[in-house]
């Protein structure tokens, strides 16, 4: 048996980015950074930011561009997975990307509307927070390296 699983609580990096594959489906693109405080080689405690790209497909995808904005605390559970990419050099390259298989909103309407005030000033084209934070599960596990489309 083996099992692929992560969890991340974290702030959004930007603004999703919903996208569709030449069959249709959606998938929503964005990042999300986790920070944790440890002690350098001095015992000084440093700030240590990881980030994390993260897809969404499906009807998840649509709640992910709807509702989330940059600066917004999520919850995202998943499955983590290694990418290969070719640079622009021609050098073979490796990424690690979550596929968001559950997304919970986490703060409050206050909190969002600070995180849309506060940097570079983005627009949230007037989204709001849903009711209810329940996970939302529509994950396509039948999605080929073909489907993403980028």
């Amino acid at each position: 048996m083996s099992f692929n699983k992560i969890i991340i609580v974290g702030n959004l990096g930007r603004d999703p980015e919903l996208k569709y594959t030449p069959q249709g489906q959606q998938v929503c693109e964005f990042s999300v950074a986790t920070s944790e405080k440890r002690k350098d080689n001095n015992g000084e405690m440093k700030d240590e930011t990881t980030w994390f790209r993260v897809s969404c497909w499906g009807k998840l995808a649509e709640v992910a561009s709807k509702y989330l904005v940059k600066g917004r605390q999520v919850y995202i559970e998943g499955r983590l997975r290694a990418r290969e990419w070719t640079d622009k050099e021609g050098k073979v390259r490796t990424s690690l990307e979550v596929f968001g298989s559950e997304l919970k909103l986490l703060g409050n309407r206050n909190e969002e509307a600070m995180a849309n005030t506060a940097g570079s000033g983005t627009s949230t084209n007037n989204r709001t927070t849903p009711k209810t934070s329940a996970p939302v599960h529509d994950f396509d596990d039948n999605v080929t390296e073909d489907d993403i489309p980028f």
